[in-house]
C-alpha cells in the first residue's frame, strides 16, 4: 500500500472543505486520460504551446546559449513528450546533451522512453523516477550546464504561495548560469478557458472521477462513482480555473485502509485542482527573490500561452 497516498486521502477527506491532491490523478488510467485531454479540441493549452515549440524551437535553443557546451536538458513531468520532441529534433544538431525526464509516474517515463527511441533515435535519454526535488538534488553537482523545462502550465496547479515556494526550492538545486523554461497559460476570457476543463466528450470528468476509482482499488474505498459529478468553475477575480467533484446526494463513504467513514452532504464538493492563469506581473511575483532573471518570453500567435526563459544569476 502507498502509505503517503493513504495519509493524504485521509487528511484531505477529513478537512473542511474536503480536498484531494491532484498528483494522485496519475495512475496508468489517469496517464492515458490526460494524454486524451491534451488532444481535446477545447484544450487549447497543448496546441498553443506546441505551436511555440514547432515555430520557435530554433529561437528558444539559441536563447539557451549552450551551443558547443555539454548540456543536461531536465524536464519536470514530461508527459508524452509531444512538445519536447520538437525541441530535441533541433537541439540534437546544436549541442552535446542528455535529456533527463523526471516524473513521479514510472509508467509515463516508460512510454516516453519508448516513443523517443522511435522519433528521435540517438538522443541520450536518462529518465529518473521520483519527486522532482529529491532527484534534482542528486544531479545538482553535475558539471554540465542545466536547462530545466517545466511546461504545460503545470506551475498553474499551485496556489501562488506554493508556486513561490516551488520556484525557490527549484532554484536551490540550480547553479549560476542554469536556466528555467517555464510554460504558463495566460489570462484571457472565461469563454475560452472554461471549456478546456469541461469538454463535450467528458474526458476531463473521467480523469477527475478516476481518482475515486483509484481510492477504491488501492485503499479499499467504496465510493459510488455514479453519485459524484465533475464541477469545473472559473474564478475571474483570482484568474484561475477550479475543478471539483460534487456529491449528488447525502452519503457516507468508507475506506478500509484508513478505517474511517467520511460523510458527504448533498452538493458537497471535493476540491481537486486549480489551474492558475498568468501575466507578466504574476510571473515576476512568483519568481521574486529567487535569483532568476527573465531573459525572454515566447508566445503563440493568439497570445494564449507563454514560455518564459529565466536564468540563474
Amino acid at each position: 500500500m502507498n502509505e503517503a497516498f493513504k495519509q493524504d486521502v485521509d487528511k484531505g477527506l477529513s478537512s473542511s472543505p474536503k480536498q484531494l491532491l491532484s498528483k494522485y490523478f496519475y495512475d496508468e488510467v489517469g496517464d492515458a486520460l490526460f494524454v486524451k485531454i491534451m488532444n481535446m479540441p477545447e484544450y487549447y493549452l497543448t496546441n498553443a504551446e506546441y505551436e511555440i515549440f514547432t515555430q520557435q524551437a530554433e529561437s528558444i535553443i539559441n536563447a539557451f546559449e549552450v551551443e558547443g557546451e555539454a548540456l543536461e536538458l531536465i524536464e519536470l513531468g514530461a508527459g508524452d513528450g509531444t512538445k519536447t520532441i520538437e525541441l530535441l529534433k533541433v537541439l540534437q544538431h546544436k549541442a552535446d546533451f542528455t535529456y533527463i525526464p523526471i516524473d513521479i509516474s514510472q509508467n509515463a517515463l516508460d512510454l516516453l522512453t519508448e516513443r523517443l527511441s522511435k522519433e528521435v533515435p540517438g538522443v541520450k535519454v536518462s529518465p529518473l523516477q521520483g519527486d522532482y526535488f529529491s532527484v534534482l538534488s542528486e544531479i545538482k553537482e553535475h558539471t554540465a550546464r542545466k536547462v530545466v523545462l517545466f511546461l504545460g502550465s503545470n506551475i498553474g496547479n499551485m496556489l501562488d504561495h506554493n508556486a513561490r515556494r516551488f520556484i525557490q526550492q527549484l532554484t536551490e538545486q540550480l547553479n549560476k548560469g542554469d536556466k528555467l523554461l517555464l510554460g504558463v497559460d495566460l489570462k484571457k476570457d472565461a469563454g475560452i478557458i472554461l471549456p478546456a476543463y469541461n469538454d463535450a466528450q467528458g474526458i476531463t470528468r473521467a480523469f477527475n472521477l478516476n481518482l475515486l476509482t483509484r481510492i477504491n482499488r488501492e485503499l479499499g474505498g467504496n465510493f459510488d462513482i455514479d453519485r459524484f459529478e465533475h464541477r469545473p468553475l472559473y474564478n475571474e477575480v483570482l484568474g484561475q480555473a477550479e475543478s471539483y467533484i460534487q456529491s449528488t446526494a447525502e452519503q457516507d463513504v468508507y475506506i478500509e485502509a484508513t478505517g474511517k467513514t467520511y460523510h458527504f452532504d448533498k452538493d458537497e464538493r471535493i476540491h481537486m485542482e486549480i489551474s492558475r492563469k498568468y501575466d507578466d506581473n504574476a510571473i515576476k511575483d512568483i519568481t521574486a527573490d529567487t535569483g532568476l532573471q527573465l531573459k525572454q518570453k515566447f508566445t503563440d500567435s493568439k497570445n494564449y500561452f507563454a514560455d518564459y526563459l529565466l536564468a540563474m544569476q
